[in-house]
């Protein structure tokens, strides 16, 4: 699957780990469901940590990528949930370690709660 990167500097660039945009070539394009950080043996929260929660949020989403035939590159669109948008700046570095470049297009949404307390959730878009 080839990804083209979209930016224009007649929007503000990108502040983080995302893309302004991104086009997909022809593929099957496949929607993800929100992850949280639960342990897919137990489905219990990891733990109360945020960047604990964050992790194994993103190590479920690269499993269902994997199970829909795709790899973290297939990733066009990222949403990212969290509890307390005071810890962005974390789950920004953490989605920048786990995230190869060239970034996907990403939003960030503060909400007020979550499924069983977990403070922070991630889904995505993946064409393969």
């Amino acid at each position: 699957m080839a990804k083209q990167i979209i930016h224009t500097d007649a929007a503000p660039a990108a502040v983080g780990p995302y893309s302004q945009a991104v086009a997909a070539g022809s593929g099957k394009t496949v929607y993800l469901s929100g992850q949280i950080g639960l342990e897919p043996g137990t489905g219990e929260l990891i733990s109360e940590n945020f960047e604990g929660q964050v992790r194994q949020s993103f190590a479920n989403l690269q499993a269902v990528v994997e199970a829909a035939g795709g790899t973290l590159d297939n990733i066009v669109k990222l949403t990212l949930f969290l509890t307390d948008l005071s810890k962005f700046a974390s789950a920004n570095a953490i989605m920048a370690d786990v995230i190869p470049q060239p970034y996907p297009a990403r939003s960030t949404i503060g909400v007020a709660s979550l499924p069983k307390g977990a403070q922070f959730e991630v889904e995505a878009v993946i064409v393969v």
